[in-house]
């Protein structure tokens, strides 16, 4: 009776291991399914699944793997420190397909456990509708300047096609359409895209929709993407402190980049435990600055989320910095 109880509990704790293997992994996931929708053929197709360590280990990408030449995946970052956040990229080959197509992408971690995690792709590409260039790139900008960028549509199919209407949810991206051509069943449109010189700084990835006649695909995305460069950079881009025993004092340095020289007026935390040192040659405008950022470890076990700001004389907003730490 007690070896079959003990055997019991065993498997019991074996099946629990199996699943805490894969699960730990999988809770790092922001999205593990996505769906392109309808896309143009020859159009930039790629969509970010991104993760975020959320452990004090560090975690490494072995490799990931795909079951349809349709979808390429690539890995932006393998080895991720505490609350480093990177992504599994991908890109539909637009180019080489046609129709109703899907993959799973597998993604192989060996630290600081073994696990597989599966992502899902669908997509529609389509075959009448092709846009030059396959995207709108903006390119790197600098916060405050406005972008303009143009892209074709060519349609082939129906004398009747048209696009009726050009929309996007992101207020600060606007686009005009305008018919260049028609002849037989083949059509062009020129679309001029708008970024306007208020977008927040980081990464733009947004789509355009195009709203058209077709009875039964009427919308087709068009990928919007570039960055936003802000007048000062922060690096690195979060704080990670350590593991920090009770009344231990811990110095980690920022660095501040600008594109022009600037002044740092203050640095500043809601948390008293955090303390900064600013150099006496900050009050010296530099492209570069670089700001000691010390830690005291309090009697409270657990883990610290905290935001430090940094202000300048350029007026711009200074991205904030998210600090942690995990205090024994």
């Amino acid at each position: 009776m007690f070896r079959r109880v003990s055997l019991s509990i065993l498997l019991l704790m074996l099946l629990a291991s199996t699943v805490s293997a894969q699960t730990w992994a999988e809770k790092m996931f922001k999205e593990r399914v996505h769906n392109f929708g309808d896309v143009a053929r020859g159009a930039k197709a790629e969509f970010r699944y991104e993760l975020t360590n959320l452990y004090e280990e560090d975690v490494h990408i072995v490799g990931v793997t795909s079951t349809c030449g349709c979808t390429s995946p690539r890995i932006e970052q393998n080895t991720l420190k505490t609350h480093e956040t990177a992504a599994i990229v991908a890109k539909i080959n637009t180019d080489r397909f046609q129709g109703k197509k899907g993959a799973t992408l597998t993604v192989t971690f060996d630290k600081p456990y073994y696990a597989q995690v599966q992502l899902q792709t669908r997509v529609y590409i389509r075959s009448d509708v092709v846009f030059h260039p396959g995207s709108v790139e903006v390119g790197a900008v600098p916060e405050g300047q406005a972008v303009d960028r143009q892209v074709v549509v060519a349609h082939a199919g129906r004398s009747d096609w048209k696009i009726l209407e050009v929309s996007c949810a992101n207020p600060h991206l606007s686009a005009s359409v305008e018919e260049v051509g028609r002849s037989g069943g083949n059509t062009r449109y020129q679309i001029s895209v708008h970024v306007d010189k208020t977008t927040p700084t980081g990464y733009l990835h947004e789509h355009l929709v195009l709203k058209t006649n077709d009875y039964n695909r009427k919308q087709v995305p068009l990928l919007v993407q570039g960055r936003i460069e802000p007048s000062i950079v922060v690096s690195p881009p979060s704080l990670f402190m350590g593991s920090v025993e009770s009344g231990q004092s811990v110095t980690r340095n920022i660095v501040l980049r600008g594109a022009k020289p600037f002044r740092v007026i203050s640095v500043h935390c809601d948390d008293e435990r955090f303390s900064f040192m600013v150099p006496e040659g900050s009050a010296t405008p530099k492209v570069l600055h670089v700001i000691p950022v010390t830690f005291v470890g309090g009697t409270a076990s657990g883990n610290l989320e905290q935001i430090i700001r940094v202000e300048t004389d350029l007026g711009s907003p200074v991205p904030d910095l998210p600090a942690y730490a995990i205090i024994q």
